[in-house]
């Protein structure tokens, strides 16, 4: 009896078998088979009717195999920009760019470098995540001008790169920006000249210079006594120095008020630095203070919203 059992399932179990077998697409079929030049001209067949996914399928189980045989030239070409098809730029640059290394004599090797350089541009994030990528777009696009300076591509990758300069330069304004509003004015008024000085040209220039004499002004302020004469002094400086190179800005009476301030606050130092001369108690207690005193705290990520009273 168990025999008769144990042989109806295996019966069972080879018809299950076979069934399934027969289950099996046209497409699985040729992609578990080892015909590849079956899989090669299906490949192109589906690639040609936007079937990116399958053509992908095949392509990956043929690149290996036709590596530098006839007919990889063609495949990795294909391979690449099914990969663009799908949006997988990352997989796409890497194809692009193995494939103009590979076949640097191959007329589609400038528009494969082309594409290369594309692909990072398409993967640079917003403004406001990690720019590596976008400083590796730029690399990849200059590269490519580089290389060939007469192709008719020159003029999209230049377009492209500034496109990505100004992504790093918005970058730039909101980081230098951001240590005003947390109330780390030193490091504020050293960002905002670094992104002045590395984009000279900036649309932002304007406000930047504005924000650079509120910056100094509240890190004046904020400084210890004996620091603070030549901290305003300085504040004083750059609002003379906007004044006269944006005399119809918006922001020259607020320059003006920091102006003020300032002067008013190296009287107020100066007084309390002479008092200290004699008050052997005031003198110690400013020499224990840091050289940037604390922020008070109903100050602190308001700065750059309000001219101080």
């Amino acid at each position: 009896m168990f025999k008769k059992q144990l042989t109806l399932l295996a019966g069972v179990f080879a018809v299950l078998m076979l069934v399934l077998g027969s289950c099996k697409s046209k497409y699985e079929k040729l992609k578990a088979s080892n015909d590849n030049a079956k899989k090669y001209s299906e490949a192109i067949k589906l690639y040609n009717k936007r079937e990116y996914s399958k053509a992908l399928g095949l392509f990956d189980d043929l690149t290996t195999r036709y590596r530098g045989h006839e007919g990889a030239e063609d495949l990795f070409y294909y391979n690449a920009y099914a990969n663009y098809k799908l949006k997988d730029y990352t997989a796409a640059g890497y194809h692009f760019k193995t494939f103009a290394d590979t076949y640097p004599s191959s007329p589609r090797a400038e528009e494969c470098r082309f594409m290369y350089a594309y692909c990072q541009y398409l993967d640079s994030p917003i403004y406001s995540l990690d720019q590596t990528n976008t400083s590796k777009a730029i690399d990849g696009l200059q590269l490519f001008i580089n290389l060939y300076p007469k192709s008719d591509r020159v003029a999209e990758a230049s377009k492209l790169i500034q496109t990505l300069r100004d992504k790093l330069e918005s970058k730039s304004y909101a980081n230098s920006k951001l240590y005003l509003t947390i109330g780390d004015y030193q490091a504020a008024v050293i960002a905002f000249g670094n992104t002045l000085r590395d984009y000279p040209d900036t649309k932002y220039a304007e406000e930047l210079e504005y924000l650079t004499i509120e910056a100094q002004y509240q890190y004046a302020k904020h400084s210890r006594e004996d620091f603070q004469e030549d901290r305003f002094g300085l504040t004083m400086t750059y609002a003379d120095q906007f004044t006269e190179k944006y005399p119809k800005s918006k922001f020259l009476n607020d320059a003006a008020r920091y102006k003020k301030y300032s002067q008013e606050g190296i009287a107020e130092d100066k007084r309390i630095l002479a008092e200290a001369l004699t008050d052997q108690r005031l003198a110690k207690k400013i020499a224990k203070k840091d050289t940037v005193k604390s922020q008070p705290p109903s100050e602190k990520g308001n700065d750059d919203k309000k001219i101080p009273n």
